[in-house]
């Protein structure tokens, strides 16, 4: 999941943003809090958690290693404990870049097909 450029300028994200980026509810992401102990937003007065840009990196970890790449739960708690995450968070970028570059291909390719 790309980060919305417009929002790297923030310093804090609340659960909604954070479940609305990766399209999951803010349940799965209380679950995966309690699964997973590297995602620990802050909590803010009355239990509002607070999601940091390293958060987010710790929520796109667990995301592609479950949702993308089909891990159990334990699965992917192996993977990061093993600090295969390095390996998996540089393929998560490169993924990310391609992705954006067959966007902006898929343009052109709109934009030439208009021309023609």
């Amino acid at each position: 999941m790309a980060l919305n450029k417009n929002k790297d300028l923030k310093m804090f994200y609340s659960i909604s943003e954070v479940a609305q980026m990766f399209h999951v509810t803010e349940t799965l992401l209380r679950f995966w809090e309690k699964e997973f102990p590297n995602i620990k937003p802050q909590k803010a007065g009355r239990g509002i958690r607070q999601y940091t840009k390293a958060d987010l990196e710790q929520v796109r970890l667990v995301y592609h290693l479950v949702k993308e790449r089909g891990m159990t739960l334990q699965g992917a708690r192996d993977a990061i404990r093993r600090d295969k995450s390095k390996t998996v968070n540089r393929n998560i970028e490169v993924i990310e870049k391609l992705k954006d570059i067959r966007s902006q291909l898929q343009a052109i390719s709109r934009d030439m097909n208009g021309l023609v």
